[in-house]
């Protein structure tokens, strides 16, 4: 039973056409994983940017805070040793 030359060309053609389907489809994916990618690579960024600049806020405090120890360590080596601290 032997195909035909026509029916070699439709078959063909069924073939092409369903390769053209396979090939869109596997693009349209491929495509919906790149944006995937590119909107976690924002996040991250956005995360990142937000993270530094509650890391400085915490700086800061711990810095001033570590300037406030050191103003009252040098105020109470001033005083002698007789010196107490008073409740009124």
């Amino acid at each position: 039973m032997a195909l035909e030359a026509k029916d070699l060309e439709k078959i063909k053609e069924v073939f092409t056409h369903q390769i053209g389907i396979l090939n869109d489809s596997f693009q349209h994916r491929l495509d919906l994983v790149v944006e995937g990618q590119q909107m976690l690579a924002e996040k991250l960024e956005a995360t990142r940017i937000e993270l530094k600049a509650e890391i400085n806020k915490v700086d800061q405090r711990v810095t001033a805070v570590a300037a406030d120890l050191s103003d009252h360590r040098r105020d109470t080596e001033v005083h002698r040793k007789g010196w107490q601290v008073r409740e009124d």
